[in-house]
């Protein structure tokens, strides 16, 4: 009975324990943002704190037979939990060693007390988690900026803006390649830790102008990183409300993304106008005002800026800002005229990004990892000059108030003919201000492939416009 006891409670606590480490990695290994912020907080009701008091109830009521049962029923809802994540665990080695500290911290209790209290290892886990990550990120901290001072003749190009940073990045990469060896950080690789692990392991020796993209959830992750890179070169793009829920006001975003400007090495940063910055430092330049004559369609941008015409494959007039931006970057690190026509045409989109793809006699445009109102009203605008039948798949915005949802609902109601809500946060919104003869839910997109077939055709544009994973 007393190894039986024991199975059941390391059972329990594992499978607590990865429920716990799959929610905060979601989350970015945020404790309190698991808690409070949390889009779906009757998972934290139902998958832990439920079994939880279960489990601990029977201990103090000295009901330890039903434990197993408890444990047993604990298993199935969490694996049907699981069978419908989107987004599941990744076994990165943070996890494991906070696993293999459960487990240790598990068997100390029980064999030397005979105690099965679930928080103790639990919170010694967590502890000891963030106690070795603490340790080993300031050793790879400190390893990059060695890197970084040692590479003397190395161009650093810092991009930030509330959305847009990674198009930007790839596309100031792209104009730069022409005369330089450029490297840029890969996909969506803006965090602090993400950067660090870059510079260490990918970023090669022979790189004359390193293009890093800086992300932001609270005030100071800009300034860490610029502490870090001291980017000669900066650009500030658009500034609005995403993840406003973290920071509480414009002011607050507006500020974090300008820390960007307190590099050590600026010789020059372009800030776009939407920042409503005023300034008379020589080295800091607006930009927006200047972009204008913007045409954009489903073949493409074409816009004006400083008297000079420019066209690129790129799907949506918000890119002009971060064409514009990268075309100033690229004529001040001597790239000329007839070299950035030619690389534009070159220019691709970023994958999920206003994506086209044709298929079926489907026009499909993928915009699923653009989740800011001023990207998703844009991609409304472009999807409205198709003459054809046109759908939208969205879950709408993750992150924001409600007005700005409401906004995308209603200008959703004016452009689709059908308007496709997918899971449960914001399809009481959409209810609201979509026409009931065009609105349908999916709850579940585990059989997302029939649904489309069943519900579109050929000729028709769909639009997919964001997509949050499933805990969303």
């Amino acid at each position: 009975m007393y190894i039986i006891n024991f199975l059941v409670y390391f059972l329990f606590v594992s499978t607590l324990g990865y429920y716990f480490i799959t929610t905060v990695q979601w989350y970015s290994y945020r404790l309190n943002r698991v808690i409070f912020h949390h889009t779906k907080p009757l998972w934290n009701i139902f998958y832990f704190l439920v079994p939880f008091a279960a489990y601990e109830s029977l201990s103090f009521a000295r009901l330890n037979i039903w434990q197993g049962g408890v444990l047993v029923i604990y298993l199935v809802a969490l694996f049907l939990w699981y069978k419908k994540l989107d987004k599941p665990l990744v076994f990165t080695s943070r996890v494991k060693r906070f696993l293999a500290a459960l487990s240790i911290y598990s068997l100390i209790l029980y064999f030397a007390t005979g105690l099965t209290l679930l928080i103790v290892p639990l919170l010694l886990a967590w502890i000891t988690s963030l106690v070795v990550e603490k340790m080993m990120f300031n050793k790879y901290k400190d390893m990059a900026e060695e890197k970084i001072e040692n590479a003397k003749d190395l161009i650093i190009v810092g991009v930030t803006a509330s959305y847009g940073k990674t198009s930007m990045k790839n596309f100031i990469a792209e104009l730069l390649s022409s005369r330089y060896n450029v490297y840029a950080t890969p996909r969506s690789v803006n965090t602090l830790g993400g950067i660090i692990k870059d510079v260490n392991e990918d970023l090669p020796p022979d790189t004359q102008v390193y293009v890093a993209e800086m992300g932001a959830r609270e005030k100071g992750d800009i300034l860490d990183i610029t502490k870090l890179l001291n980017p000669q070169f900066c650009v500030v793009g658009t500034v609005g409300p995403a993840h406003i829920e973290y920071f509480k006001s414009l002011e607050n975003i507006r500020n974090t993304k300008m820390e960007i400007i307190k590099s050590k090495r600026l010789e020059h940063a372009w800030i776009h106008v939407s920042t409503n910055t005023k300034t008379t430092n020589p080295k800091i330049e607006l930009f927006g005002h200047d972009i204008k004559d913007i045409k954009a369609t489903l073949s493409g941008l074409c816009f004006s800026l400083e008297d000079s015409y420019y066209c690129a494959n790129i799907l949506g007039d918000f890119n002009a800002i971060n064409i514009a931006a990268s075309i100033k970057i690229a004529k001040e690190l001597g790239i000329k005229e007839e070299a950035i026509k030619k690389s534009l045409q070159n220019l691709k989109p970023v994958e999920h990004r206003l994506q086209k793809i044709e298929a079926g006699g489907k026009i499909i445009i993928d915009d699923s990892f653009n989740g800011n109102i001023d990207g998703m009203l844009s991609s409304f605008e472009l999807a409205s000059t198709y003459s054809g039948r046109k759908v939208v798949i969205t879950p709408g915005l993750v992150e924001v108030d409600d007005k700005l949802n409401i906004d995308v609902a209603k200008r959703a109601n004016e452009v689709f003919n059908l308007v496709v809500v997918t899971g449960e946060l914001n399809y009481n919104i959409f209810k609201e201000y979509i026409d009931e003869s065009k609105l349908m839910h999916l709850k579940d997109k585990s059989n997302f492939e029939g649904f489309l077939a069943q519900n579109t055709k050929s000729g028709d544009l769909i639009l997919f416009a964001n997509d949050a994973p499933s805990f969303v």
